[in-house]
């Protein structure tokens, strides 16, 4: 049996190229999923904060402490993700390494424990963005704060940044979206098809359907018990539960109003935007243009990658790119 691989602390060099992903494993899938089960990543020792917040729910805050006045990195994890996920304990291992100031904001329910409320999370909320970020500089607020998105983190994240504009650079210095699904109808369409369904919206409605039925349960008429135990596509999950939640007509009325796309000429901070065109959530010729962003923007749309991947290195790989291409970008030479 091979041995599994070994994450290994990344150097950190001026500049990098875009990605390319080892010849030995090709394929979105491949490197989505070798990446997400196999690649081993290092356990980062936290400090959790609890905020009561005046709706009567509550946030959970994984820190890494570094130096008091050094910069500050908040992730925003991607769906049914936390501290743990291996994207975290990565880049939170390379903030240690530096001696800066880490967090990981787990949105509602993510954090180990049910949240108290009928809502929940979801992709385009970005009045709990500000709310994470304006906490977060609470507590250093005299140091740089960047702030990185994964997956579903990182579309609620740009869509705050756009939504922002100006006024988002009184709370952050620099951001980064990660595997962003900037299209979520194009998204949602693409992983309620063929294999997507049957292995990635499987394994995330596993876990989401318990939470909605632990909420039906405890919110006796505020949902569909049935349709929700019968559902097997994202449509179905996001119209029976998400947009009953939040305040949206179905899935579609949903996936149209939270998509970041339309948002990223709007931003004012600089922002690096990251997503493979083989990454098996969002279809490549869905990806934005120059065009479509500010200047403020940078977009890297490598060939490989997968979805929140990017494995480099020789057999069995390492997951050292990603945070490494972070730790350039929040270290712009002057």
């Amino acid at each position: 049996m091979a041995t599994l691989p070994i994450f290994t602390a990344p150097t950190e060099p001026a500049t990098m190229e875009l990605y390319i992903a080892p010849a030995w494993l090709p394929g979105g899938h491949l490197q989505t999923i070798y990446t997400n089960l196999f690649i081993t990543s290092p356990h980062a020792d936290y400090r959790r904060e609890r905020l009561e917040l005046d709706d009567g729910d509550f946030l959970d805050f994984d820190w890494i402490d570094g130096n008091a006045i050094a910069p500050v990195v908040v992730l925003f994890h991607g769906l049914e993700g936390s501290s743990a996920s291996y994207y975290a304990q990565s880049l939170m291992h390379s903030v240690k390494a530096r001696g800066w100031n880490g967090v990981v904001a787990h949105f509602r329910g993510c954090s180990g424990e049910d949240n108290r409320l009928p809502r929940a999370y979801f992709a385009g909320d970005s009045a709990e963005i500000e709310r994470i970020l304006r906490h977060v500089k609470s507590r250093h607020p005299d140091a740089p704060l960047y702030a990185v998105g994964v997956s579903l983190g990182a579309n609620a994240m740009l869509k705050w940044l756009g939504e922002s504009g100006e006024s988002a650079h009184s709370l952050v210095a620099r951001a980064a979206a990660i595997s962003a699904p900037l299209d979520l109808t194009a998204a949602g369409n693409a992983l309620d098809q063929g294999f997507n369904r049957h292995i990635y919206t499987a394994r995330f409605l596993s876990t989401l359907k318990t939470k909605a039925l632990i909420k039906a349960e405890k919110f006796p008429g505020l949902l569909n018990v049935n349709a929700i135990t019968a559902a097997t596509t994202f449509r179905e999950f996001d119209t029976l539960v998400t947009a009953q939640l939040h305040g949206f007509i179905d899935a579609d009325d949903y996936w149209l109003k939270v998509s970041s796309k339309p948002l990223l000429k709007f931003i004012a901070v600089p922002t690096l935007v990251i997503n493979a065109k083989n990454d098996p959530f969002l279809p490549a010729s869905t990806l934005p243009s120059s065009a479509e962003a500010s200047t403020a923007v940078t977009l890297e749309q490598p060939n490989t990658g997968g979805h929140a991947a990017f494995p480099t290195g020789p057999f069995p790989g390492n997951i050292n790119w990603m945070p490494s291409r972070l730790m350039v970008f929040f270290s712009p030479v002057n």
